[in-house]
């Protein structure tokens, strides 16, 4: 280990029981005295990266952002090296927490990241080009995971309707921890990281409503899928696109639900064949007609966008029990 190239001595035995007490505390919750040892490990070895990197990591979990962002900067001041240190990550973490967006530009780029435009650019770090992942909404709670688009490597656009119990909205920002707790893929082969959601970012004013949908074919039910998404809002049929999985299949490598195929999922923990929010497939992939669906549109526009469905194919179409749910 170095500081200001000189080679100086491993981290002393009380440095590291306080360090190893600290983050038993943060296991059980308890961050204040977590915050004590782990400060009192800082005086002792003030010097030490690792030191700042964990006081910052606290003030993360905390959501204490203006700490984790000085607790982060002291950390990657003693860095032997840059790039691809984690240290700077959390530093871009909590700059994007508190908008401070040329030290996120900053940061993503130390940390070995193409950021279009560079550090001297003083908007948001757009165009990084990161592509879908998901994101797991409330992972203390009711945890989600729900598929979105990453803005930069922090924050994720949500692009699913997430069930009421998240809390979540359709359209909202979350910001998301830099390790993925699991992984979906596709039939095509493709993968995509599922991220902890920490806190939320930015709102959606869009609403979440649930409706009972009468169905006659699959066609039908993607008739309204399209039509929102033409409107510039969304709905989604929860009664095939949800599946209640345990915290270890939804945090190991699943394949996602493509709405092809006919099998029942093994690691599908709900009741299979049951219509509403639990059920994942029907057995024999038979169709079921009536569908719970959530929407994701303003007031206004949501039963004018239900009644044109209907009206495109009466005999085959219907809804009923609309309600705001979110």
């Amino acid at each position: 280990m170095r500081i200001f190239g000189k080679g100086r001595h491993r981290p002393s035995a009380s440095w590291r029981q306080a360090t190893d007490r600290a983050f038993t505390l943060i296991g059980d919750g308890r961050y204040e005295d977590a915050g004590a040892l782990l400060t009192r490990a800082a005086d002792l070895e003030p010097w030490l990266s690792e030191s700042w990197f964990n006081l910052a990591l606290l003030h993360k979990f905390r959501h204490d952002w203006e700490q984790a962002r000085a607790a982060g900067l002291r950390a990657v001041a003693l860095l032997d090296r840059s790039a691809g240190a984690p240290d700077w990550w959390n530093v871009g973490i909590a700059a994007t927490a508190l908008q401070d967006w040329p030290l996120a530009r900053r940061a993503w780029q130390a940390y070995g990241l193409r950021v279009p435009g560079g550090v001297a650019a003083s908007g948001e770090p757009s165009g990084m080009e990161l592509g879908s992942a998901a994101v797991r909404l409330s992972p203390e709670g009711e945890a989600e995971v729900v598929w979105g688009r990453r803005l930069d490597p922090a924050r994720i656009e949500v692009l699913s309707i997430p069930l009421p119990s998240s809390g979540r909205r359709w359209g909202e920002v979350v910001l998301h921890d830099g390790v993925p707790h699991g992984e979906r893929t596709t039939a095509a082969g493709h993968s995509y990281p599922v991220f902890d959601e920490i806190e939320l970012w930015a709102p959606s004013p869009v609403p979440t409503w649930v409706v009972l949908l009468e169905a006659a074919t699959e066609d039908d039910r993607d008739a309204l899928e399209r039509l929102a998404a033409d409107a510039g809002f969304a709905a989604e049929d929860w009664s095939s696109s949800v599946r209640l999985l345990c915290r270890m299949c939804s945090e190991s490598r699943m394949p996602s639900d493509e709405g092809d195929g006919e099998h029942l999922d093994p690691h599908d923990h709900s009741e299979p064949g049951h219509p509403g929010p639990l059920g994942h497939r029907s057995p024999g992939a038979v169709w079921v007609p009536e569908r719970e669906c959530g929407i994701a549109a303003p007031a206004a526009l949501v039963r004018g966008l239900l009644d044109s469905w209907v009206a495109d194919s009466p005999d085959s179409r219907d809804w009923r029990d609309l309600e705001e749910v979110c």
